[in-house]
């Protein structure tokens, strides 16, 4: 396609003066048949080229664009950036302390600020801070697996209006195909733009104490880097592993020389500590990686950088940036590491020494990155890096239009080896995960211009959502198919009348319960009657007629005999000579005996009846006896014609019959086998309970985002926020906020403990409600005023009752209330010099900075907040006025 052809009034020649990729030409032809894209390809292959062509068709149009990015740094530089190809009145610049041309056509955000913009309008409209805008460009779109910040990213997505161009660049994920649909699903055509191109090809190397070798070869672990079974070198690991000993790692001076050896600097050396980076530098001592001709261009913009900013210099930073070495980590001082970044893309930097979060957007590539360790410490524990994360700094390398090959350099350490960097290596991306997390904010403003129901409908179109339903699309069909089982089941239920089973069900439990009766009545009269047997058994004669069933008489049911004699027993009982009705002579205990008949006359036994000789008179002996016995067996009556049943046992047998008789005569019999009937309606019930279970886990998981908004809800509600679901003044203040825990902030706002604080003791105890708690060994050497620590002091108890109410609804929004480190602010807006500042505490520069920034964001919002009193509106104001100098606000030089 000629997409130059597409728009007359542009022309892509003019604009880009190079050949364009394919994936460039693909998306620039999507954006003009008005779709949004989502363009993912690898680090550094040029995905900011689209984002520029939208800026550029939109001001031909005189149309806006924003620029949205993660990062304030990045921000940063694509102000100077676009300064550079636009015109300087051209470009705007919004941050969360900082604003600068705001009505520009190209205005460059972080996507919080974007986001916060959306929430004042109703979702879908445009509101008069989005008048004119043709497209929005969300740099850096993979931020959204952020744990933290992520939910700002698809809210962002969520809330745009539809008419607006969304141009999402993202770092190569493993579900960009479903990123691409959610987007098309939740705001409008969108079309995906995926390349795995890398215009400068990655060459990865592995380096041990014997120098540097290539990692891969055919796609595996290179051979020379797997020691052979049975070498030298594969006995002396065995050995080294059986004593604990661990591999060595090569040093940072031998691995550079190595690089240099081989023309492969500058490079990004990454070290996931700041210490880590600082003591490299260190470690270089004088070692000079520049030319003559570097190192002077290096002295004059490093002298005249630090003759603008005096305050910036540090011995342990300039003196080996003159020699084209630095450090760049969150501890240094933001100003610092800008010259650092504007330096390195110049050349004139070798090597930097930088913790991971350079890799994160920051337009610094290099001919080589190396990655010092393949593991990192985390908030979660130490573990291996993911593929996305070894991706984005591998990424790094490689200058386009410089380099004809860029290098991933990967190293030995005590823990990890070649093995590990090979699987890094050829590791695919890790998908987006969504972090949607509902606030307080969100709550708050959704409602303010929405219903209940439009507010659910938004949670539901989250990217979090979409990926449950993908996930739960298997078990809504498994739902669907045993609805179909249970359907099947009913409908061969269906000639059945319900009234008549549950009838027969009633007549079947009857019966069971009339059995148990019965059998419990025959075990109480078999007790008794073996109680009195044990009184009367000895005075039993000869001829007396008894009934025998148990350990030494073998027979299901009670066999009657006639005792023809006793004689004496191992114990006091005496052992009894019984004949039975069967001809046959049995040896019983008195045990045996369940039942003696007195009521019948004795039998008349002539005493030469004797049993067998060869039969010993012992329990449990028995011999069929012969034709003389027989005479006498004849005359044994039937067993069941004098079995001895007692009257309630008969009573509850007439009763079993008469159940049993009703049961018979059921009409259900006329349906069916009432078991197979009864077979079905169990099977109906079991499909119904599993249907109902299977719901209430489906409705658990994907109404899990709408439940945890309800709890905000609930938790606003009593702390006076929302009145029914409109929200009160309280409630508008909190809405009116942009922080981690917009209630918590708006309470302590609307307390009436800050009114009174002049600006510098309200900027002290601003900075205590914003502030996450620092590590146990940080240290600040100023006290806190009284006022403010007072002031604090009469939080506490809604502190308590927010956290009391957050932990039983299990929301985990933070409730800061910090009191070791916000004296700084006090001292800073009092005027202390920076240097003295940084000399009492021991906090980095750049934590230092960084608290100074949050407490100037906040401070910055209050004098727009609705319903807070005058008095505290000004001296906020006042305090932003104290705060705001270098080095806070070097943005704005």
């Amino acid at each position: 396609m000629d997409v130059s052809q597409i728009l007359p009034e542009l022309n892509l020649n003019d604009i880009f003066p190079f050949e364009l990729d394919e994936f460039q030409t693909s998306a620039i032809a999507a954006l003009n048949a008005d779709k949004s894209v989502v363009v993912c390809a690898p680090t550094g292959s040029g995905k900011t080229l689209i984002g520029e062509y939208a800026i550029h068709r939109a001001l031909s149009r005189g149309k806006r664009v924003f620029y949205t990015t993660p990062l304030k740094a990045l921000s940063n530089q694509k102000l100077r950036d676009f300064r550079k190809v636009f015109g300087a009145d051209k470009v705007g610049l919004l941050t969360g302390d900082v604003s600068i041309n705001r009505e520009a056509p190209i205005l460059v955000m972080t996507t919080e600020i974007f986001r916060n913009m959306l929430y004042g309008t109703p979702i879908g409209e445009v509101g008069t801070s989005m008048q004119g805008v043709e497209a929005v460009v969300l740099d850096e779109c993979h931020y959204m697996n952020d744990r933290q910040r992520g939910t700002v990213w698809e809210e962002s997505i969520i809330y745009c209006p539809r008419e607006i161009q969304l141009v999402a660049l993202s770092a190569t994920v493993a579900n960009s195909d479903q990123l691409t649909d959610w987007i098309n699903t939740v705001h409008g055509p969108t079309q995906l733009i995926y390349s795995d191109f890398r215009p400068v090809p990655l060459e990865f190397k592995f380096c041990n104490v014997k120098g540097l070798f290539p990692l891969l070869e055919g796609g595996k672990i290179n051979p020379r880097l797997r020691p052979k079974r049975g070498s030298i070198d594969a006995q002396k690991a065995k050995d080294a592993r059986r004593n604990g000993a661990r591999p060595e790692a090569p040093s940072i001076i031998y691995l550079l020389n190595q690089l240099s050896s081989r023309d492969m600097l500058p490079a990004i050396y990454f070290i996931f500590s700041r210490r880590g980076c600082d003591k490299a530098v260190e470690d270089l001592g004088t070692l000079t990686l520049v030319n003559p001709s570097e190192a002077a261009q290096l002295k004059w913009q490093i002298d005249e950088f630090l003759q603008r900013n005096p305050d910036a210099g540090r011995i342990g930073q300039v003196q080996p940036l003159y020699r084209g070495i630095a450090a760049h980590h969150a501890g240094i001082l933001p100003a610092w590491k800008g010259l650092v970044e504007e330096l390195f893309q110049q050349g004139l930097i070798k090597v930097v020494f930088a913790t991971e979060t350079l890799a994160a957007g920051i337009n610094m590539p290099a001919r080589t990155t190396v990655i010092s360790s393949l593991s990192k410490r985390t908030d979660r524990g130490h573990r291996l890096l993911n593929g996305s994360e070894f991706l984005q700094m591998a990424g790094r390398a490689g200058r386009r239009g410089m380099d004809k090959r860029g290098y991933v350099v990967t190293a030995q350490t005590p823990f990890e080896g070649a093995k590990e960097a090979a699987y890094l290596a050829t590791a695919k991306a890790d998908p987006l995960v969504s972090q949607f997390t509902p606030t307080y904010g969100m709550v708050l403003n959704l409602l303010q211009t929405h219903t209940l129901e439009q507010a659910k409908e938004l949670i539901e179109r989250s990217f979090g959502q979409y990926i449950a339903n993908l996930y739960l699309k298997p078990q809504y069909e498994a739902i669907a198919l045993v609805q179909a089982q249970l359907a099947q089941v009913q409908e061969q239920l269906a000639s059945v009348d319900p009234a008549q089973l549950q009838n027969y069900e009633k007549l079947r439990q009857r019966l069971k319960v009339e059995t148990q009766l019965l059998k419990t009545l025959v075990e109480q009269a078999t007790d008794d009657r073996v109680e009195q047997l044990s009184l009367t058994i000895s005075f039993a004669m000869t001829g007396t007629l008894l009934s025998l069933k148990g350990k030494n008489v073998a027979t299901s049911v009670p066999l009657t005999a006639v005792l023809v004699a006793k004689t004496p027993g191992a114990g006091q009982a005496p052992y009894l000579v019984c004949l039975g009705a069967n001809n046959r002579w049995y040896v019983v205990t008195t045990s045996d005996v369940v039942d003696l008949h007195a009521e019948l006359p004795r039998l008349e036994i002539q005493s030469d009846l004797l049993p067998p000789v060869e039969m010993p008179i012992k329990p449990g002996q028995s011999r069929r006896g012969n034709q003389e016995s027989q005479l006498i067996a004849d005359l044994i009556p039937n067993s069941q014609a004098i079995i001895h049943t007692a009257p309630e046992v008969l009573a509850q047998q007439q009763r079993v019959q008469a159940v049993s008789a009703q049961i018979e005569a059921h009409p259900l019999h006329e349906l069916g086998n009432p078991a197979t009937l009864f077979k079905r309606r169990n099977k109906a019930m079991e499909i119904e309970a599993e249907i109902a279970t299977r719901q209430a886990e489906l409705e658990k998981t994907s109404q899990r985002h709408w439940e945890e908004f309800l709890h905000l809800i609930e938790i606003l509600q009593r702390f006076g926020c929302l009145q029914d679901l409109e929200p009160t003044d309280l409630g508008q203040v909190a809405a009116a906020i942009r922080g981690d825990n917009e209630l918590w902030i708006g309470l302590a706002l609307a307390s009436g403990e800050f009114d009174e604080l002049d600006p510098q003791c309200l900027a002290a105890a601003i900075a205590a409600i914003v502030t996450e708690t620092p590590r146990p060994d940080t240290w600040v050497r100023y006290t806190l005023p009284i006022p403010v620590e007072e002031a604090l002091a009469g939080l506490r108890s809604t502190r308590r009752n927010l956290f009391q109410l957050q932990r039983r609804y299990n929301i985990t929004l933070p409730i800061w209330l910090e009191y070791d480190l916000v004296a700084l602010l006090e001292q800073w807006a009092l005027g202390v010099d920076w240097v003295e500042l940084c000399s009492h505490t021991s906090l980095d520069e750049g934590d230092v900075v960084r608290l100074l920034r949050r407490t100037l964001d906040l401070l910055s919002q209050i004098p727009y907040v609705p319903h807070l009193p005058t008095s505290l509106q000004r001296n906020a104001y006042r305090a932003v006025q104290l705060i705001d100098r270098f080095p806070v606000n070097e943005t704005a030089q």
